[in-house]
Order: structure tokens, then sequence, then C-alpha cells
């Protein structure tokens, strides 16, 4: 499940993933994203994972095919949470998001709020 969080503003959309996410939730995710991104042409999102989040596969795959196909309309990402194999898995995919003109980083929860300032400016 999610819930978009309060701060999320203009052409920055914050989410909150805890439990399970399934198709349908990741359809309503990228829809709400796509909605921004016609109105802003370019956008930031801010996810922060809980530590039991799991992802069906039909959602997963959605969800890299979405991000693949919507690259040149993202500006920032920002990942939080306190998994280290996240936090490495950030850093390595941060090499590839510079070369396709976005911004990836990784804060550990405790961070959270540094994480907002550094998605909204």
């Amino acid at each position: 499940m999610y819930k978009i969080l309060p701060r999320s503003n203009g052409p920055v959309l914050g989410v909150e993933i805890s439990g399970k996410l399934d198709i349908g939730q990741e359809n309503e995710l990228t829809g709400k994203a796509e909605k921004l991104i016609a109105e802003h042409e370019k956008i930031s999102i801010l996810v922060v994972l809980g530590d039991q989040v799991s992802v069906s596969f039909e959602a997963a795959a959605s969800d890299i095919k979405w991000m693949l196909t919507h690259m040149r309309h993202l500006r920032k990402v920002a990942i939080v949470a306190d998994s280290k194999f996240l936090q490495a898995l950030v850093s390595v995919d941060a090499f590839f998001a510079k070369a396709a003109g976005i911004e990836e980083m990784h804060y550990s929860t405790d961070e959270i709020e540094t994480a907002w300032h550094w998605i909204e400016s």
C-alpha cells in the first residue's frame, strides 16, 4: 500500500510505501506522476520505504517500464530507507541516472528532512 505524503507540492511527489504494492496501486501511482508531468514537464519524486515492503512481480515490471519510458521527465529521485542493500543499489543506479540527466540520492529515515530539502531545491 502507499500514501501520498502531505508535503507533496507542485512538481514534487512524496510517497510512502509499506506492506505490499500490487499492480493496481502501481498504476494509481504512475497515473498521479503522469498528471504532474502533464502540468510541470519535469518532476521530482521522494519515496519512503518501510521495513516490510514487498512488490508484486507485475508491479515491479510495470515500474521499471514506466521509469524507462519517462526518464526525460524526471529531475530528482530520493529514496528514503534504512536498508544497506538499497543504499548500495541507489549508489550504483545514481551513476546511470546521472547519464540520463536524473539526480538520485539515498537517505536514511532519520535524514528525511534533509531528503525533503534536497528534493525541493
